[in-house]
């Protein structure tokens, strides 16, 4: 597919390197306009999470990080890429734009702490916080994922390469199962150029397949997370929303989650319809989603907890508010691969939730093998996260259909439980 872009990608990156300002997931600009609108004043804390905690990292690449934080501040919205997105995302508003092209990002929001280990000081672990205005600091948190995945395989783990990559026999996987799928991935890629080597696999893939359907961006219903490679490859972008819109929410709003789904539909009139469920449980979600809302809203997010009993329990609740549950979607995007895929695709068909998709990240984007065994041995990601922490001094909090993936301080949490009645045992917290 011929590139709608005239930025060169290298044939070997040596360096990190900032390509664009939208070289980010869609949704960070369709939540900071929602910020913009609602609370261009609150005060945000973003926190790093490193879930692999028998992973360390080696000071100097610590070091390459926080000296990276500088070529933030060169990148600002080009002329063209907003006149991109004035076609392509006619929601986003000439004043939101205008604010957009202004902004400029600001390093001095990043405060970087290394901690040594005790016998071996050149290797620890690393805190990292942004702090400033939430309409600010809301597009860091995926280009700063990005940027340490890339400088930890470009100075730390280098036994892998782009040999052997897999992305178009996994993409015809997914198209000859008629199964819809995307990336995830910018938040974990390798590299920038290896995110364009997938992308370009999957995109062969589809134009070499029978099957035109299978890949995101290829129609209205379902878009392309990724703004500067839907730009690049003439995708239909799209961009939602993620668990820190409720959780930003809950903060300002005392803990209402219909609320934060109705200012979402006042400024996406509607456009942009699908949901994530599990901010704080999906049990509790439901309570907040009756009729009028499940009614409003086109499709629901899957991001924790049991996938198999998701779809069963949807079309429970559609069925309880009278809706058709054929004529709604359901988004996977959990751990998810091939197989797993494949039998959750197999699940919806059988309960006709036919309007079914997969959004693939480590899978797709950081699938390696190690040189050192020939391409036999997995290459592992480097699994983090970062999280909003609170807003305007107060802790934000995530209770996840997983125990793994709940985020807060333990008063926070227990608060919030609390508010929503949920029972549920508490014995791990990631902070």
């Amino acid at each position: 597919m011929a590139s709608n872009l005239g930025v060169p990608i290298p044939d070997i990156q040596s360096e990190f390197e900032v390509v664009s300002i939208l070289d980010t997931d869609l949704y960070k600009f369709t939540m900071q306009q929602a910020v913009f609108e609602y609370y261009p004043t609150a005060q945000a804390v973003y926190r790093f999470v490193h879930r692999d905690e028998g992973r360390q990292f080696p000071r100097a690449c610590v070091e390459k990080f926080q000296a990276s934080l500088n070529s933030f501040t060169e990148v600002h919205l080009e002329q063209d890429e907003r006149v991109w997105l004035q076609d392509k995302c006619n929601y986003l508003k000439p004043k939101y734009l205008d604010y957009l092209q202004s902004y400029r990002f600001k390093p001095e929001q990043i405060f970087v702490n290394f901690i040594p280990c005790s016998n071996d000081p050149a290797m620890g672990s690393v805190e990292i916080e942004v702090r400033g205005l939430w309409l600010e600091t809301i597009l860091w948190e995926v280009p700063l994922m990005a940027c340490i995945s890339e400088i930890y395989f470009l100075y730390v783990d280098q036994d892998w390469d782009c040999t052997g990559q897999e992305a178009f026999d996994k993409a015809t996987c997914f198209f000859d199962a008629r199964c819809t799928l995307s990336d995830y991935g910018t938040c974990r890629r390798r590299s920038f150029l290896a995110h364009d080597l997938v992308l370009n696999g999957i995109i062969q893939a589809r134009d070499a397949h029978e099957w035109k359907d299978g890949f995101f961006g290829t129609s209205n219903v379902n878009g392309y997370a990724q703004a500067y490679f839907a730009m690049r490859y003439n995708l239909n972008p799209i961009g939602i929303m993620a668990h820190e819109w409720f959780m930003g929410c809950a903060i300002t709003m005392m803990l209402y989650i219909g609320t934060a789904l109705d200012l979402w539909s006042k400024l996406y009139g509607k456009d942009l319809f699908v949901t994530l469920t599990d901010t704080f449980s999906t049990e509790v979600f439901y309570r907040e989603f009756g009729r009028r809302r499940a009614n409003h809203w086109d499709a629901l997010r899957q991001d924790s907890g049991d996938p198999k009993v998701f779809a069963p329990r949807a079309k429970q609740m559609y069925e309880e508010r009278g809706i058709d549950h054929t004529q709604k979607g359901i988004i996977y995007s959990d751990s998810l691969d091939f197989n797993k895929a494949k039998a959750l695709h197999d699940q919806c068909q059988q309960l006709e939730f036919t309007k079914c998709s997969f959004g693939i990240g480590t899978w797709l984007m950081n699938d390696f093998k190690t040189k050192s065994s020939g391409y036999k041995e997995q290459s592992h990601a480097v699994i983090t996260v970062i999280t909003l922490g609170a807003i305007d001094g107060k802790e934000c909090v995530k209770l996840s259909d997983e125990i793994s993936k709940h985020i807060g301080v333990p008063e926070a949490v227990m608060k919030v439980k609390e508010t929503y009645q949920v029972i549920m045992s508490v014995d791990h917290w990631y902070l």
